[in-house]
């Protein structure tokens, strides 16, 4: 029997744990086996390989979440695992990654204990930025004006276009040191992630205390509000720490 690993908890937390009834991947109900100082939270595996389908990506989501709801996060806290992990037994789990890491997962752990993870990303109409750029900026105005109807040489299409460029990526930059000044010092660690679509400007996690996630909240609207509603954000309050469950390997 294969086994579909979700996260680590800590052994003690089973007895909150032990009657979650909770569904997994391909409808198989998790369960908790004890390897101490840790537990894992599984379920049987019906594939060799789980594709990261999005129906795929919110059950396992879903598990994580759903651990975290029933654990004090001021007591405890789940480390999620990678998505798509299958194990063959328990065997292979205490070899390649609890004895082997034992302190590190310890310290991850004990770094997460009162703390949640919060995302930030944000987004914008390039176009509607870019005329913007130009109704502001007096000479660039003029002389993209300058150039309307005219045959441009390839070193003067260069040349605007490079310029249009700069003062997207200069606008682009204040945004994001405008929240990176505000939200950094309410978090105890930062994740940049990648940017995922082209109107996607910004992208980034931050590990901050359980209980100021209202005044984070706050803070993110008070942004939205200085920058006009330009921006579209998404904010989410409530994720598995996957940004801040780093174990690298020696």
């Amino acid at each position: 029997m294969s086994l579909y690993l979700y996260a680590i908890l800590q052994a003690e937390n089973l007895d909150l744990i032990q009657n979650l009834d909770l569904q997994g991947m391909n409808a198989q109900s998790v369960q908790f086996h004890a390897l101490p100082p840790f537990a894992i939270a599984y379920s049987e595996a019906q594939q060799e390989r789980y594709l990261a389908s999005r129906a795929n990506l919110i059950t396992h989501e879903t598990v994580l979440e759903s651990l975290m709801k029933v654990i004090d996060p001021h007591q405890a806290v789940p480390l999620p695992l990678q998505f798509g992990l299958v194990v063959e037994n328990w065997e292979d789990v205490q070899r390649d990654l609890l004895i082997p890491y034992e302190t590190k997962l310890k310290e991850l752990i004990h770094n997460l204990i009162g703390k949640r993870e919060v995302s930030v990303k944000l987004f914008w109409n390039q176009t509607e930025e870019l005329n913007l750029a130009v109704a502001e900026n007096a000479g660039l105005r003029q002389r993209r004006e300058a150039l309307v109807g005219k045959v441009l040489s390839m070193d003067e299409a260069i040349a605007i276009g490079q310029e249009l460029e700069s003062a997207i990526e200069e606008r682009q930059q204040v945004i994001i040191t405008a929240f990176l000044n505000t939200l950094k010092p309410l978090s105890h660690e930062y994740a940049e992630g990648e940017l995922l679509t082209e109107s996607m400007i910004y992208n980034g996690s931050f590990l901050i205390d359980w209980d100021k996630e209202p005044e984070f909240a706050a803070a993110v609207e008070a942004l939205d509000r200085q920058f006009e509603n330009r921006l579209r954000i998404r904010y989410n309050d409530f994720t598995a720490p996957y940004n801040f469950v780093k174990v690298d390997r020696d």
